[in-house]
């Protein structure tokens, strides 16, 4: 029997990590957080005001989300959170060894009609672009799969979902 994971939804802002993760985690029958609730507050009005975060500011944030996967090891759960760089990444699978990644992808264009098109959230869309340079995709090595954000969001998450049936169990494992 498959090992529940601790699977952690990234992509660029507006890619839809945070209506995927939690159709992910409802088809997966784990709980969901929501990355973005990690974030102190200063980092929310930074990124209110147009300010892109730096490394600085997000390996707090980081952290507080490695913890959270960590402590559902073997039991599951979909967490968000943008995980742009490969270093990020590293240190997310160093607090909570053996999570899997569903790297939301898409035409630019695409994401910045869908950043457009949202209300209530501090990520302006003038943000995309630092997004974007900052971005670097998994890696061969990385436990973790890539998914096309075109389509309806039940049919990204059955892509996740068969693309994530595809992978080794790696629950519990460290990578």
């Amino acid at each position: 029997m498959r090992t529940p994971q601790v699977v952690v939804v990234m992509g660029v802002a507006g890619t839809g990590k945070t209506t995927i993760g939690p159709l992910l985690a409802a088809r997966l029958g784990v709980p969901y957080a929501e990355g973005d609730d990690f974030h102190p507050q200063a980092n929310i009005d930074k990124m209110s005001a147009g300010i892109a975060l730096d490394d600085a500011d997000r390996w707090p944030w980081l952290e507080a989300i490695g913890h959270w996967a960590h402590g559902r090891a073997g039991l599951g759960g979909v967490v968000s959170s943008s995980a742009l760089k490969r270093s990020y990444r590293d240190r997310l699978r160093a607090v909570a060894p053996g999570i899997v990644f569903v790297h939301l992808t898409g035409d630019r264009q695409l994401i910045e009609d869908r950043m457009r098109g949202r209300q209530g959230h501090f990520m302006p869309t003038a943000l995309l672009d630092s997004q974007f340079a900052t971005l670097q995709p998994l890696q061969p090595d990385e436990a973790g799969v890539a998914v096309d954000v075109s389509g309806s969001p039940q049919e990204i998450t059955e892509r996740a979902v068969q693309a994530l049936a595809l992978l080794p169990d790696t629950a519990g494992t460290a990578q």
